[in-house]
């Protein structure tokens, strides 16, 4: 069989809020049908390679991807598992290191769980602080503590929707990922095709490191705004855009193909 000569094309994507609606129980997050089909679309071509990157435990993530073929990432991207199965995670130095972060940063996660309606997500390589339930009047104290965590070397902290995620190690947050990433699947980011998307904080620092490349991202809803990043409502909006996107390449691959055989 003849295949049309294309560029490959690297499609990096958050879960939370991107390819799944934001919900109030976070256990309840489903990957919305549409973006199903649309992941199920770009895996049949031999020209993408795909990935879901989140902030959640891996094994978290890969209970929510019915989608084989599909590069999954846990941690943002400390952890990976590939298409066919195998898993890597970050080495024996960062479990080491790991360690002595968590015992560092315990007393503050200790007294950040004990204001009224805050609740801790322990993710191991990360810890997400949900304040969806608390108090107004924990403002203060609740900024405070974690002030004091972005004070600490090494920790990153970022924003998210009614959640604060700490990175416990600097190596993590996902535009580290997705270095790591092109690592695994042996990508070339200066010359190859990536395209990101994703709603917070964590993401835009993914994506504003995708476009310095020369790919292209998408911004999901209205929390974030990256300047050259493309903009959809929602969920069900990126699946449509994706796919409408994948097509443009495909025909500016096939014009370019036929103007170097002319």
């Amino acid at each position: 069989m003849n295949r049309i000569p294309s560029r490959r094309s690297l499609w990096v994507f958050d879960f939370d809020g991107t390819l799944s609606p934001i919900v109030a129980d976070r256990n309840e997050a489903r990957l919305h049908r549409e973006c199903e089909r649309m992941l199920r679309f770009l895996v049949r071509s031999p020209w993408n390679r795909v990935a879901v990157l989140s902030s959640r435990a891996l094994d978290d993530i890969v209970s929510r991807l019915p989608v084989p073929g599909v590069f999954v990432g846990g941690a943002s991207g400390l952890e990976w598992r590939l298409p066919g199965g195998h898993r890597v995670g970050p080495g024996a130095a960062s479990e080491t290191l790991l360690a002595a972060k968590r015992q560092a940063v315990s007393p503050l996660l200790k007294e950040m769980a004990s204001l009224p309606g805050v609740e801790i997500e322990d993710k191991r390589w990360s810890v997400a602080v949900h304040y969806r339930n608390a108090s107004p009047r924990s403002f203060r104290r609740r900024v405070s503590l974690l002030q004091r965590l972005r004070n600490r070397k090494g920790i990153k902290v970022f924003i998210g929707p009614e959640v604060v995620e700490v990175q416990l190690l600097g190596g993590g947050g996902k535009s580290a990922g997705v270095r790591r990433l092109c690592r695994l699947a042996d990508w070339n980011p200066t010359g190859e095709r990536i395209v990101y998307a994703g709603d917070d904080e964590n993401d835009a620092v993914a994506i504003r490191w995708v476009l310095s490349k020369g790919g292209a991202g998408f911004v999901v809803g209205s929390r974030i705004t990256v300047p050259r990043a493309l903009h959809v409502e929602n969920p069900a909006g990126l699946a449509r855009a994706v796919r409408e996107f994948a097509d443009d390449f495909r025909s500016r691959d096939l014009k370019n193909a036929r103007e170097i055989s002319a």
